[in-house]
């Protein structure tokens, strides 16, 4: 018996006059804005010019678009080059669509493009926009909720998601009620921001370690939250794609908390650990 449950919303897109306003594109601009903004405002308090992060987000915010995108085609190709496939719906990017994991090698790259013309220690740079990326994350998920998908298994629970009948499941009878998957992930993001800011603090994480933290913690939500979702996806030994995805990053992120802990433990190597991975000229203080 379904006592409450949450609504989706009536409408995905409004027309400001001639143009329509996706609120699933609405979601990932604000997420954009909301990176930038804490990045910002993270690396100005390092020393460094806050306009520097926009600059290197012009660079890395395209090839995480494009990545994400890439990934998600990549992996769901059926709706694209499958049987009655529309290839030039890959671009569609505004009806939903993207894969973090794109999102974060595409931005990667952008970033690592962005930072080397401005002189900018990539490893730094990663640590303070690495709780905005999060924050933006956290944003970004409620274009799911515009969309009404990437919903998890059917529930009864007052926080339960009604889904309109057109974006169920075929055959699904009356009224049905599902986990709001992008509502977890949205509530477990704000708590990867407060866990690497705090961590950042508590233990002094530098030299890429912060980022590293938020792939590991992001990663482990990800992986329950993956597997309550209901839609299509490619499976492996009986997990989805993404839970093995989420399960090798969290392994090359934990290596690398062990691995640059140890070394800065040891005090090996600081001069040139120093010169290359913290932030140069006007960024270098703390």
């Amino acid at each position: 018996m379904i006592l409450a449950f949450m609504p989706s919303p009536s409408l995905s897109e409004i027309h400001v006059g001639p143009l329509p306003l996706r609120g699933y594109s609405l979601m990932l601009i604000l997420g954009i804005a909301a990176a930038v903004w804490l990045g910002g405002r993270r690396w100005a308090a390092r020393g460094g010019e806050r306009a520097e992060v926009a600059d290197v987000a012009l660079w890395a915010v395209p090839f995480g678009v494009a990545g994400a995108r890439l990934y998600h085609v990549i992996t769901t190709s059926e709706p694209y080059f499958g049987k009655d496939g529309d290839p030039l719906k890959a671009l569609s990017i505004w009806d939903g669509g993207i894969g973090i994991w794109g999102a974060i090698a595409g931005g990667a790259l952008g970033a690592w493009i962005g930072c080397r013309r401005r002189g900018i220690p990539l490893p730094a740079y990663a640590d303070a926009v690495a709780p905005g990326i999060a924050l933006g994350q956290a944003i970004g998920r409620w274009g799911n909720w515009f969309n009404q998908e990437l919903y998890g298994r059917a529930t009864t629970l007052p926080w339960a998601l009604k889904i309109d009948p057109a974006h169920r499941p075929e055959g699904t009878p009356g009224l049905v009620t599902y986990h709001p998957t992008f509502l977890y992930e949205s509530l477990w993001c704000l708590g990867v921001v407060a866990l690497v800011v705090w961590a950042e603090r508590r233990f002094r994480l530098d030299r890429g370690r912060t980022f590293a933290l938020y792939a590991a913690a992001y990663t482990v939500g990800r992986f329950w939250i993956e597997y309550l979702r209901v839609d299509e996806a490619h499976h492996i030994l009986g997990l989805r794609l993404n839970d093995w995805t989420a399960l090798l990053v969290f392994a090359v992120a934990l290596a690398y908390l062990a691995a640059t802990t140890r070394h800065a433990a040891a005090g090996r190597g600081d001069v040139d650990a120093d010169r290359l991975l913290e932030p140069v000229d006007a960024t270098s203080r703390p």
